[in-house]
């Protein structure tokens, strides 16, 4: 059985776009509500080895906690951008969907077909 799910926050109009083409592709994930149940460190190493990508490119750089923890400093380390998605999840980009071991940030919402 594979792990299909979506990291979602249904505030957000492309989490919401990403999981309408999924149902309408007869798709249904676990969905992964990150704001109200963060993901551990631990998780967020896992997504970020499936996305192959750096932490940073997992950050939203727009939110306010990312500007008052200082996040754009070049020297932090994966483990402490990690520690900072933990703590304050609003600063993990939506969508991510993972399906059949892969994952990719839904940005556009199209993307996710691409995993299907």
């Amino acid at each position: 059985m594979s792990d299909t799910r979506l990291y979602h926050n249904p505030r957000c109009s492309k989490s919401r776009a990403a999981l309408e083409l999924l149902q309408a592709n007869g798709i249904e994930p676990r969905i992964v509500a990150y704001l109200d149940s963060a993901p551990d460190a631990d998780e967020l190493r896992d997504l970020l080895r499936l996305l192959d990508l750096p932490a940073s490119a997992l950050l939203r750089s727009g939110e306010d906690a990312y500007a008052a923890l200082g996040l754009d400093d070049p020297t932090l380390d994966d483990d402490a951008l990690i520690a900072a998605m933990a703590a304050h999840p609003q600063l993990i980009e939506r969508p991510v969907f993972v399906h059949n071991g892969r994952a990719l940030i839904g940005r556009p919402p199209e993307r996710v077909l691409d995993l299907l």
